[in-house]
């Protein structure tokens, strides 16, 4: 397999063009809204919310529930996670909490305490706002 990763998302991940970076040594209290890729290398103390694709690196801690297009999560969540299209669990990855996706793919050594609503991905209801 000469030139292909054995876990692609780990190449996706560097390809990635992201918009948002919430660095390593770095803590954000409040909830946060992003309309394009985010990355977060720190900690979150709140709520995210991303139109895009959301990338948690093996740094990353999210203390609150994620809503996103997309997700790769590589560190710690303890919130819910509602994604409309592809949720990724990477092995060093940890979620305690409630997980609503359109698919997702959950690497040996991940760990996940909560449950799993799998809903279709054009799914609008998702991202709608009910005020609307």
């Amino acid at each position: 397999m000469l030139g292909k990763s054995k876990n692609s998302a780990y190449g996706d991940e560097g390809r990635e063009k992201v918009n948002t970076l919430i660095g390593k040594e770095t803590t954000f209290d409040g909830d946060l809204t992003s309309a394009e890729t985010l990355r977060i290398d720190g900690v979150i103390n709140g709520n995210c919310t991303c139109e895009k694709k959301l990338i948690l690196s093996a740094d990353g801690q999210v203390k609150g529930n994620i809503t996103a297009q997309s997700v790769i999560i590589s560190g710690r969540v303890d919130g819910d996670i509602v994604v409309q299209g592809k949720l990724e669990l990477l092995s060093t990855g940890k979620i305690a909490g409630n997980i609503t996706a359109g698919s997702l793919v959950i690497d040996e050594g991940a760990a996940f305490d909560g449950r799993c609503t799998m809903a279709s991905q054009s799914s609008a209801s998702l991202f709608s706002d009910p005020e609307s």
